[in-house]
């Protein structure tokens, strides 16, 4: 069995090398081994997919889901094919709340939603105008290491750590996250404008600027 994100959440937005999950299903293929892809931060749109994982055009044994998939109604969900499908059967895994019919009804509409508004594609493209925007505005600054995203999963890392910026930013009303110390993690809603993306990128360049400038 092998457990991996397809991309690393809380390790600092790190998006795997070009083929890597490719090589680790063909390597799980030949051993005989599950491939367990964990989603819970890259599923359901978040990337500019469904799944992350499909921008390497590969399918798992198991996927786990949450977060996204209610909306904001806490909900979480365990896909699996082929073998690993067989090894759930009926009464063999319980939950306290599982099957509730609230959250159950948030994720399908989540899904009809996001489909139907075409999210996966704006995800994708407002994605892409806001690392290429953060790169423009910050790419006078060495203190900056990089920029790097995938749909709307965005991290940018600094030469040092940077957690202040997170009470900073939500004094001009900006939710941002910090993880691994220096890497500026940006997880905006599908449903974000591209105006509001302007201003939140001007906001974030501002208050980088200001941090670095103290030293």
């Amino acid at each position: 069995m092998l457990l991996v994100e397809p991309v690393q959440g809380e390790g600092g937005v790190n998006l795997p090398d070009a083929g890597y999950l490719t090589k680790l299903r063909e390597i799980c293929n030949r051993k005989g081994w599950l491939l367990m892809l964990d989603e819970v931060q890259t599923g359901i749109g978040r990337t500019g997919r469904w799944f992350a994982h499909q921008h390497s055009k590969i399918q798992p044994d198991v996927m786990t889901l949450a977060k996204g998939l209610g909306s904001g109604i806490p909900i979480g969900a365990c896909l699996a094919w082929g073998d690993a499908a067989t090894t759930f059967t009926l009464g063999s895994y319980g939950s306290t709340f599982g099957g509730n019919p609230l959250a159950c009804r948030a994720g399908t509409e989540t899904i009809r939603i996001i489909e139907e508004d075409g999210l996966l594609d704006h995800a994708r493209e407002l994605g892409e105008f806001i690392v290429e925007q953060l790169r423009e505005k910050l790419a006078d600054l060495p203190q900056v290491q990089q920029v790097r995203g995938l749909g709307l999963m965005i991290g940018i890392m600094l030469d040092r750590p940077c957690q202040k910026l997170v009470a900073e930013a939500l004094r001009e009303g900006l939710l941002i996250n910090v993880t691994a110390e220096r890497v500026i993690r940006l997880l905006p809603p599908l449903v974000l404008t591209r105006e509001e993306a302007r201003w939140g990128v001007d906001t974030l360049v501002r208050l980088i600027r200001t941090l670095l400038q103290q030293g």
